[in-house]
Order: structure tokens, then sequence, then C-alpha cells
């Protein structure tokens, strides 16, 4: 099961101190808006996004149809694909994608440990 590009979603309090601190690192922002409360950043193949005030806790996230550098990825599955493989497999969901629609969709489930995956289509 290939779930796309994998990055990890920081709940921050103070987006642009934690810029700075992810820039002190070797990160460099390539996606985002500070103004909106987000960015994207990256090292190498390692992506983290940093949102403030958007969820309360750090986010696993799975990007079905893109690589780790945001480049689209053909062929991919298709999040709902991989949805109804998880089902199958008896995973609980938080959130489901609309299994009667096409293109951008999200699904999110929890581990164990109750940390939250996000498997996120943006194609």
């Amino acid at each position: 099961m290939n779930l796309g590009a994998f990055s990890i979603s920081l709940a921050v309090r103070d987006l642009e101190a934690s810029r700075a601190f992810y820039e002190a690192l070797g990160f460099t922002a390539f996606h985002g808006e500070s103004a909106h409360g987000w960015l994207i950043l990256k090292n190498g193949e390692t992506v983290i996004g940093l949102f403030q005030g958007m969820f309360e806790k750090n986010i696993l996230t799975f990007n079905p149809g893109w690589d780790q550098r945001a480049n689209a990825v053909d062929p991919f599955t298709d999040v709902r694909a991989l949805q109804r493989q998880l089902k199958v497999a008896g995973l609980a969901f938080q959130q489901e994608a609309d299994e009667a629609s096409s293109g951008p969709a999200s699904f999110m489930i929890s581990d164990p440990d109750g940390n939250t995956i996000l498997v996120d289509q943006h194609r």
C-alpha cells in the first residue's frame, strides 16, 4: 500500500517563532501562507508543516498522488481505494472520504496510541 508523500503537521503556538527555529535547522519554506497561519517547510526529503490555530495536536500526514517534492505521481492509489482497503483490515475512522466523489478528498484514523493520521489527497 503506497500512501504517498509523508510529512508531519505540527500544531504550533507561534508560527514565526517555529519558522525561525526550523530554518535554523536547515529547513526552508516552499509552500503556504503565513498570513493564513500555515507554512510547509523542507530539508532534503524531509517535509514538515507548521499550522497555527488549526488543530490541537500534531498529525502524521500522507498525500497520495505526490512525491516528497510535491510533484504529481502517476499512477497512484486514490484515497477512496486506500480507505476501502483499511476498512477491510478493520480500522476505525475519525473522518471518512466521500466514496461518491472524485478528486481531492481525505480521511483520518488514529493509531493504537491515539496519534492522528491524515491521508489527504489534493488531486
